[in-house]
């Protein structure tokens, strides 16, 4: 198999073209050149936001193309545009966050989807960013040769958000850790790499269209994912389980200053941790366990320094140790 990943240096799109590799794939990658590229692919140097940014695949077929991108959707406009006579299938990695706002517990592919996206437009926001590029990959490719991967919270190696990160680096220091509870909340995440694999057996089975694509709601908890960080960093870390009406209470934000976790019973847990992924495990997902992402993210995470990189334009996330201190000390823990 021949395949075309736009990006391929960093994060998802490195996953896929490692995984594309392991199963003797032939690799192509474009990129920027800001990251070095994984060894065995084929590396073509272009930025899609440049004119002429493309010129490295006026030539050239491929069985697949995988993209990532996440900015202006006119950038997926023009690549599927350019590669729809030269490619059999368009992969786009895309978001649940595509889903009007805010979409009950338990939703699936037939939800109302965001409105005001388009295919040609500039960057808006993310939801209608990652909408619009949908259209695009759909109206080069048509429904049946576009998948649509919309990826829950994506952990795992090279992550370069800081979610997975900040916790186990916060939970290597040791000490008091603000733990925001219930203990047993459940998680939906995808690993990176479980989802370059179902990704790679897409193209293989010739599917089509929208697929959720994240862990069985509760394929782990808030105190599966913490205690695996304890495990993984060997910290003397003291795990102090709060309840969430306490964090709220404090002013902490959910999902930013806490990543990962959302209050139960709330629009933001409905959404980001309550998808139906029913449809991806029909067609072959399967999930590792929460122990091997955090430890393989610990183990790279310490070959890189313990720094993570940072995706350009996203803000940081976690919060500060003076905020937590204060917390705690509040007796809220």
């Amino acid at each position: 198999m021949r395949l075309l990943v736009l990006g391929g240096t960093e994060f998802v799109g490195r996953a896929v073209a490692e995984a594309a590799l392991g199963r003797g794939w032939e690799v192509t990658v474009l990129h920027r050149g800001r990251h070095t590229p994984p060894p065995g692919v084929r590396a073509l140097h272009g930025d899609r936001t440049a004119p002429d940014g493309l010129a490295a695949l006026a030539e050239g077929t491929w069985d697949a193309v995988v993209d990532t991108w996440s900015a202006a959707p006119r950038a997926v406009r023009d690549a599927a545009r350019l590669l729809r006579g030269r490619a059999g299938r368009y992969v786009y990695v895309s978001s649940c966050s595509v889903y009007a706002w805010a979409p009950p517990a338990g939703y699936t592919e037939d939800a109302p989807l965001v409105e005001g996206a388009s295919a040609d437009a500039g960057r808006s926001d993310y939801a209608r960013d990652k909408r619009g590029a949908e259209l695009a990959a759909v109206e080069a490719f048509g429904a049946d040769r576009s998948v649509l991967v919309r990826a829950g919270l994506i952990l795992g190696p090279y992550e370069n958000i800081g979610r997975l990160p900040w916790w186990l680096n916060r939970v290597a220091r040791g000490g008091p850790v603000l733990a925001p509870g219930p203990r047993d909340l459940p998680l939906q995440y995808i690993d990176a790499r479980d989802l370059a694999d179902w990704t790679l057996g897409a193209v293989d089975r010739e599917l089509g269209g929208p697929y959720n694509l994240a862990s069985p709601a509760g394929h782990t908890t808030m105190g599966g994912l913490l205690d695996a960080c304890a495990r993984a960093t060997g910290g003397a870390a003291e795990l102090r389980w709060t309840a969430p009406e306490a964090v709220l209470a404090a002013g902490v934000e959910p999902w930013e200053q806490l990543p990962v976790w959302t209050p139960p019973g709330s629009d933001l847990h409905d959404a980001l941790q309550g998808a139906d992924v029913s449809r991806a495990l029909a067609t072959g997902l399967t999930c590792r366990p929460v122990g091997d992402t955090v430890a393989d993210t610990w183990s790279w995470l310490r070959a890189v320094g313990g720094t993570a990189p940072q995706r350009p334009g996203r803000p940081p996330v976690g919060l500060d140790p003076d905020t937590e201190a204060k917390v705690l000390a509040a007796g809220t823990a």
